[in-house]
């Protein structure tokens, strides 16, 4: 059987009486050379232990057990286990776990099913839970690296640089766990039912530890502050969402500290101007604070 041949999908799904559910975000591929480029792209192979999320009927889970030592997938949808259960039978180094990614403990998971090998998330992502799941992935610290096909609208935001439309809160978060990098697009036409968007495949390799920044929680507040009014300058989205102690003077001295021109707004600045930001509001801020003798 071959899993991305549009007539044996449909012979496969009418026989295990299986109809796709939109709100799953369902679209299975149907061009061999997608599942076999993702795969590849991922960096899978002896020594490693894959996690992939939302399997459908199996073809890139069956590219990547021909890589890795193992596979395991996430399933949400339990009409489809049946299903995986025939098409992946002769993999045995496959485990298909059911359940929501959103609930698991993934160092738990990785802990118990990966053990001894090295950890890489590769995925076919539903565009309905991309950007908490990759948040996830980054904020779970067990993963070395994190391949994912996607909207092509948040591939775009996960790579944006500074100064440029798509450059966001999100942006940083990705780029502060990880280097990463645009793969391919994958049209429409690729997959059944065809979303009216097209897909991205985008890799997001896990730095052994996130450069500068002294206190994430901190930093982070400042980036989603800074993009909190994209249209204010930076003094005044800070002001206006920091929830800091500092008056707008002092915003605006700890960010000519920093070297940054008057009315910058956040969305120029890079990961290190974010965190040279977050260190300086966080002197101010402990001088601000301290009691005068």
């Amino acid at each position: 059987m071959d899993l991305c041949n549009i007539n044996d999908i449909k012979a496969l799904l009418a026989r295990h009486g299986f109809h796709f559910s939109k709100s799953m975000g369902q679209n299975f591929l149907i061009q061999s050379w997608v599942p076999r480029e993702i795969a590849h792209a991922s960096g899978a192979g002896p020594g490693v232990g894959v996690l992939e999320i939302g399997p459908g009927i199996g073809p890139l889970t069956r590219e990547l057990s021909l890589l890795a030592d193992k596979v395991v997938s996430i399933e949400l949808d339990r009409s489809l286990l049946p299903i995986l259960a025939e098409t992946l039978a002769d993999r045995d180094n496959v485990e298909i776990v059911p359940g929501d990614v959103m609930k698991l403990d993934l160092p738990a998971l990785v802990a118990e099913k990966l053990p001894g090998l090295r950890p890489m998330v590769c995925a076919n992502l539903p565009y309905n839970i991309t950007t908490p799941v990759i948040t996830a992935f980054l904020e779970a610290g067990c993963f070395s690296a994190v391949t994912v096909m996607i909207q092509r609208e948040v591939a775009r935001r996960i790579c944006a640089q500074p100064g440029s439309a798509d450059y966001g809160a999100f942006s940083v978060l990705c780029q502060y766990y990880a280097k990463t990098e645009l793969l391919f697009d994958v049209e429409p036409e690729c997959f059944i039912p065809a979303p009216k968007v097209t897909s991205s495949v985008v890799r997001l390799t896990l730095r052994p530890a996130p450069a500068e920044v002294d206190d994430p929680q901190h930093f982070f507040r400042v980036v989603r502050a800074a993009f909190a009014l994209r249209r204010k300058t930076l003094v005044n989205s800070l002001s206006s969402a920091l929830g800091s102690s500092l008056g707008k003077e002092e915003l605006a001295g700890a960010i000519a500290a920093c070297g940054l021109p008057e009315g910058v707004r956040g969305e120029r600045l890079s990961l290190s101007d974010f965190a040279a930001l977050s260190r300086e509001l966080r002197r101010a801020e402990g001088l601000h604070s301290t009691p005068v003798e």
